[in-house]
């Protein structure tokens, strides 16, 4: 009988190692997004690219990201520069005070479109936290569907936020995102990734933009709204004259 029972853990035990892809954990799944959508460039490789006519730029000082911001207003010049958690604002060369509540918003939005524009890199930052939701089908095909939120230590001002990723099976690149968030009296939105390419090795995408009809749904029912056709699209999200240079 207890050779029986060993037989049996023992065939048990190759089976699960015949096929590892079916025990895969969000980790790796993340792991193996971020390798296939440039891996190590995202940390020695500056980039820059324009988005609704701002100029955001990512470059890498003393072995720190730093996130710029520049645009005109009439035929002034203004640059946004966040460097961890400080902020500061410069109009032409000339450093400007800004209130500590302003610089708060200006820093965010900053961070917000780097952050998309390098999804899935942000995904294994300190604070995130993935939870695997299984399967889920979008539009017929199916997808890996991950959960993410954020610790409150290290997660920004904005931590308490729910996020969703639908993984392509097969190649494991991100083709759809949503998120729930609670500022200006909060929403969900569900982005479409399309326009990939890839500039010096990095994954570059575009978004339809789209939130629910109607309110109330839970942030994890979105994909099933897209599928049944119960989300308006509001925008889309475009990258233009991107550049990536090894610093």
């Amino acid at each position: 009988m207890n050779r029986y029972v060993a037989a049996l853990l023992l065939v048990t035990f190759l089976a699960c190692k015949e096929k590892p892809e079916n025990n895969l954990t969000a980790q790796d799944i993340v792991d193996k997004s971020i390798a296939v959508s440039g891996g190590g460039l995202y940390a020695d490789h500056n980039t820059s690219f324009v988005f609704r006519d701002r100029t955001y730029l990512s470059d890498i000082v003393e072995g720190k990201k730093v996130l710029k911001r520049t645009f005109q207003l009439d035929s002034v010049t203004i640059t946004d520069v966040k460097n961890g958690n400080d902020f500061e604002r410069f109009l032409n060369d000339s450093l400007v005070a800004v209130p500590d509540t302003m610089a708060v918003k200006y820093a965010n939005s900053v961070n917000s479109v780097h952050y998309f524009s390098r999804l899935p890199y942000g995904l294994n930052d300190a604070a995130v936290n993935k939870e695997l939701l299984g399967e889920e089908s979008i539009v017929g095909e199916t997808f890996y569907k991950v959960k993410v939120t954020f610790d409150q230590n290290g997660g920004g001002d904005d931590y308490d936020d729910t996020y969703v990723y639908w993984f392509d099976k097969e190649t494991f690149k991100p083709e759809y995102l949503a998120y729930g968030f609670h500022v200006n009296g909060g929403g969900q939105r569900f982005r479409k990734a399309y326009n990939e390419r890839y500039v010096n090795g990095i994954r570059f995408v575009d978004y339809e933009n789209y939130k629910p009809k109607k309110e109330g749904s839970d942030i994890l029912d979105i994909g099933k709204l897209f599928s049944s056709g119960e989300l308006e699209l509001l925008s889309k999200i475009e990258l233009t004259d991107i550049t990536v240079e090894k610093d």
